[in-house]
């Protein structure tokens, strides 16, 4: 029974955790990186179609966008999931798989003219639906038998409507471990989800430390603080532009938008419009709509179950098209517009701040993280002047921020929810953190009584003993080792997968026909003499 940290070690993005029961390998997620990349995420350390199941914990891309990747290397098997999760990757998928073949023509019109080898995506939006055939859809609390010695069972865990802690009951050899692998835990008293329901039993956790070191603090009264930006900014006569994260983020807002408007909190603007500019964001609140109750917390449940939309306000606008996108800003109404993406690096947000940003009377209010290096950040940070689209920008609009809407638990939610488990598990790994916040909270729990470990990329556990069975790479990617295309590494990297999964497919053939055998041979080398050089 063993544990080997792939991605999202020592590192915020990239999830990717390999467990290995009686010979059988199961993947708990498979995210892309994203931001900064400090420690080189490991490859998988046999071929994709050796994998005999992935277990996904929710749907955000740092968990979920390397799944079509993993398809199309030879990964056939079981993706378990929750069914709202299964139908938010069926969006998200495809719109990362979008974004990457619209970044690859753009880049190769540059590379055909400059005589630069050919830029590649990922994946495409083919391998996206694809892998979406594989998806499982699972209830909270149901017990699957993914295979031989290995069990799990879903339970909300309150990050991201349909996020989920998994727990793998597994046996090797007449030993039996419980093990729990947290995903991202939720914050409490969020919008539309339950609380997350805390674990009580387990032999080994696996459990993230985003805010590992940091307080979210007291609770903000969010409703009030919006109400009060809305109207100071609609009696300026601007507009208020909301870069939001197109899944979840946006759909809170809304929440809040609606009750502003029901509780009439803005006075003399109470028909206020207000618009969704993001196709995911708008396929994304289709599905929340849509979503069976259990997802939702008791409050959300008792609007539904008398007639009232949560996140349907008047004035509510979906903008789809680029004409749709286009035309809101020929709207002269002060009005809210929700856009993406997030941190403002690319998408329809970027029209908007071109369109605001120079004006005194308009706010731009940010609601989430901003990571170092965006123009989100930039614009906080109190840049006077930014590039959009080739044009330079003033930035005289009201710059705000209102905090404390996290959808992670803080360093005090992280603990309780460990230390709710009880006896204390014998093993604790943590991994989903920054570099030093590992450390810091792997550390936090020794001080506690707990036996916690924060393991570097490629480290590997045998979980019956606790023993380390091979040690994980320390050393940072420095920026001078990053090649300059580093995606010409990435399509040798898809040519080395099609060698790992030749010998699988090898191995799978053993015993048969030998006349198939030979003919299956023949054709090996022959392609063998075509491309050795």
């Amino acid at each position: 029974m063993k544990l080997t940290f792939l991605g999202a070690a020592h590192e915020v993005t990239g999830s990717c955790t390999l467990l290995e029961v009686n010979g059988k390998h199961i993947l708990i997620d498979c995210g892309m990186e994203q931001g900064p990349d400090l420690y080189e995420n490991q490859p998988l350390p046999l071929a994709a179609g050796d994998v005999d199941a992935l277990l996904l914990t929710h749907a955000h891309i740092d968990h979920s966008g390397r799944i079509p990747l993993l398809c199309r290397q030879g990964f056939h098997g079981p993706i378990y999931c929750t069914g709202v999760t299964a139908d938010l990757c069926d969006i998200m998928l495809r719109d990362s798989a979008h974004i990457q073949e619209f970044e690859a023509q753009w880049r190769n019109r540059k590379a055909q003219r400059a005589g630069l080898p050919e830029y590649v995506p990922l994946y495409t939006v083919q391998d996206a639906v694809n892998s979406m055939k594989q998806f499982v859809p699972c209830r909270y609390g149901e017990v699957i038998q993914v295979c031989d010695g290995v069990a799990v069972r879903f339970e909300d865990e309150g990050h991201l409507l349909g996020s989920a802690r998994i727990e793998v009951w597994a046996e090797e050899n007449g030993e039996r471990r419980t093990l729990l692998f947290s995903g991202d835990i939720g914050n409490t008293d969020q919008p539309l989800l339950k609380d997350p329901i805390y674990p009580e039993q387990a032999d080994i956790v696996v459990m993230e430390s985003t805010y590992g070191n940091r307080s979210h603090g007291e609770k903000t009264d969010f409703v009030g603080q919006l109400a009060q930006i809305l109207q100071s900014t609609f009696d300026r006569g601007g507009n208020v532009i909301v870069p939001c994260f197109a899944v979840g983020r946006t759909q809170e807002m809304l929440y809040f938008l609606r009750q502003i408007k029901h509780n009439r909190m803005v006075k003399g603007h109470e028909d206020f419009p207000v618009y969704v500019d993001s196709p995911l964001a708008v396929e994304a609140t289709s599905i929340f709509h849509n979503s069976h109750w259990e997802y939702f917390d008791e409050e959300t449940v008792q609007l539904l179950e008398s007639g009232i939309d949560p996140i349907r306000c008047p004035g509510l606008r979906l903008a789809v098209t680029s004409e749709e996108s286009q035309a809101i800003n020929s709207d002269k109404r002060c009005k809210v517009i929700l856009s993406a993406s997030g941190m403002c690096e690319a998408g329809r947000i970027k029209h908007h701040l071109k369109h605001n940003l120079w004006r005194p009377e308009s706010t731009v209010l940010f609601v989430g993280y901003q990571a170092v290096g965006t123009l989100g950040r930039a614009i906080i940070e109190g840049a006077t002047e930014v590039k959009l689209f080739g044009e330079r920008i003033q930035v005289r609009a009201e710059i705000r921020t209102i905090t404390g809407m996290s959808g992670h638990a803080d360093q005090q939610g992280l603990v309780r929810w460990v230390n709710n488990i009880q006896p204390k598990p014998s093993q604790i790994y943590i991994n989903h953190g920054g570099d030093t916040v590992c450390d810091e909270f792997a550390e936090l729990l020794n001080k506690q009584g707990h036996y916690a470990r924060a393991p570097y990329p490629g480290t590997e556990y045998d979980l019956l003993t606790g023993e380390i069975l091979a040690e994980g790479n320390r050393v940072m990617i420095q920026k001078e080792d990053i090649p300059q295309d580093s995606r010409q590494n990435t399509v040798f990297a898809r040519l080395v997968e099609a060698g790992k999964r030749l010998m699988t497919v090898i191995s799978h053939n053993k015993g048969g026909a030998n006349k198939d055998l030979a003919k299956f041979a023949d054709q090996i080398n022959a392609l063998c003499e075509k491309w050795d050089r």
